[in-house]
């Protein structure tokens, strides 16, 4: 399989030299043989996963506990307005 590394820096938007060409061209052309040789195993005994390790969801009990005074938190706020913390605007 060939692969020119010059049309996908273009595609990519990428200035190579010469050099880097070169150098990508091998490390490509290296994992694409990589993926080849795993596309030879046979993977028919083991079964298909969407996970690799054990998934589990972790939840501790809800408790009732006292939270900070609004005032005290408002107090150490950069920029608060009224009762509430003032954010800059993300949105333009």
């Amino acid at each position: 399989m060939s692969i020119d590394i010059r049309y996908v820096a273009q595609l990519a938007r990428i200035e190579l030299t010469e050099e880097e060409v070169e150098r990508f061209g091998a490390q490509l052309g290296a994992l694409l043989d990589h993926v080849n040789a795993l596309n030879e195993l046979d993977v028919t005994a083991i079964s298909a996963t969407a996970q690799v390790v054990e998934s589990r969801n972790v939840a501790r009990e809800d408790t009732v506990r006292p939270c900070l005074d609004r005032e005290t938190l408002l107090e150490q706020a950069p920029q608060r307005q009224g009762a509430f913390f003032r954010v800059p605007r993300i949105i333009a």
